[in-house]
């Protein structure tokens, strides 16, 4: 890109647009969401290829054009493509969409597996919300499961996926959301009614 004023009052935009989706990220996070295992300065690196991006783009369209990027948490280092699914079936709508999924690896595994496990189901399709609701209990248990490196998480995904190859088709989001609230219970963690995995 040429070194002019149209590029650099570009450049500061983009600046600025990617600070206001950040401030609105820390404020849902600040609402209940789990800390980020992935901070900001992770990201950076990548910040700008993921902007590059056309949306909204398919699980399979961001591994091909970032997947070989490396994120950095606090304790590890993953590649985009271990943390976004390899398919057609989901779509990111945002780059800022795409930030806050990579952000959670653990959350972001278990979406990846799968919604990687659901496309080797013929006709069987994730609605947006039912993607959303899985993807929010996963959240929910990594909450509650902060302490134990991630067990529910991978409990309830485990629990997907062998769904998914016996029965051949996807669990509903309820059914999912009690078996997590089963899982939780089972281990001494307290769910009330009125939370997400009280059902």
């Amino acid at each position: 890109m040429a070194d002019d004023k149209k590029s650099r009052d570009k450049q500061a935009h983009d600046q600025e647009r990617r600070q206001r989706e950040r401030a609105l990220e820390e404020q849902l996070e600040r609402m209940g969401e789990p800390e980020p295992p992935i901070p900001e300065e992770g990201l950076a690196e990548v910040e700008e290829e993921l902007d590059n991006i056309e949306y909204p783009a398919t699980g399979a369209e961001v591994v091909e054009s970032v997947g070989e990027h490396v994120v950095e948490s606090l304790t590890d280092n993953y590649h985009i493509q271990e943390l976004v699914p390899d398919t057609e079936d989901e779509e990111f709508e945002s780059p800022s969409e795409l930030r806050r999924r990579v952000r959670r690896p653990t959350v972001a595994e278990a979406m990846k597996r799968v919604v990687e496990a659901g496309e080797t189901v013929q006709h069987a399709e994730f609605g947006s919300s039912q993607l959303e609701a899985y993807e929010k209990t996963f959240r929910e248990l990594k909450t509650i499961d902060a302490e134990d490196e991630d067990e529910g998480v991978r409990a309830i995904a485990d629990w997907i996926v062998e769904q998914i190859h016996q029965k051949e088709k996807l669990p509903g989001s309820r059914d999912v959301r009690r078996q997590a609230a089963k899982f939780c219970r089972a281990n001494g963690y307290s769910v009330r009614n009125d939370e997400w995995l009280g059902i």
